[in-house]
């Protein structure tokens, strides 16, 4: 089990990280990559999921050991896989998630891409109770903002939208609200998911 990934962080894309650490470079999958953007070229530390299969074998990575756990148990939910899990976890709403599943809302759990009526029955038989840890903070906290073009910031945003699954139908919807918002690219895709989660 690789724990953690430390090193300089390469490179950003849609939906991944680049960390190089001793001449290699670790390619981290994860929810809202653009979260790390004010630390690029920066040593960083980066808490990871080594997801294994028989032909498949993946790196995620997460903010903190809170946002890798809650990774986990959506993971272990029948029907759930890492796209799933990561489509999740990009809302950044985990009040709300939780909230969804304590009161057996299927309707707001459906709208997550790859995630279905049955599925969204099973997440909340097997979380509804074991979340509590979950309620207090928000995972998705950003200290510093990094200085980009609005343009660009919503571009990035709408990539790593796709990249977790959601098509240009759903995104079209609100890309109207979005242009006239100035945000970083992660405060794209966190109002992104908002609105989504709404209609």
């Amino acid at each position: 089990m690789i724990d953690y990934v430390k090193g300089v962080l390469v490179e950003i894309e849609p939906s991944h990280l680049v960390v190089e650490t001793n001449g290699i470079g670790y390619q981290l999958l994860c929810a809202n990559p653009y979260r790390f953007s004010v630390e690029k070229d920066q040593t960083i530390k980066v808490v990871t999921h080594h997801y294994v299969r028989e032909d498949f074998e993946r790196l995620y990575g997460f903010k903190d050991k809170k946002e890798r756990s809650l990774f986990e148990k959506l993971l272990s939910v029948s029907g759930i896989g890492p796209k799933g899990a990561l489509a999740v976890l990009a809302a950044g709403q985990t009040d709300q998630i939780v909230e969804a599943i304590e009161r057996e809302d299927e309707a707001l759990l459906t709208r997550f891409p790859g995630i279905g009526k049955k599925t969204a029955r099973q997440i909340i038989l097997d979380l509804k109770g074991k979340l509590d840890d979950f309620t207090s903070t928000s995972l998705f906290e950003v200290d510093v903002k990094a200085v980009k073009q609005e343009s660009d910031n919503l571009a990035d945003a709408l990539e790593a939208l796709k990249a977790l699954g959601y098509v240009d139908k759903e995104l079209n919807k609100v890309k109207k609200k979005l242009v006239e918002e100035d945000l970083e690219t992660d405060e794209y895709i966190k109002r992104a998911l908002a609105l989504m989660l709404r209609t």
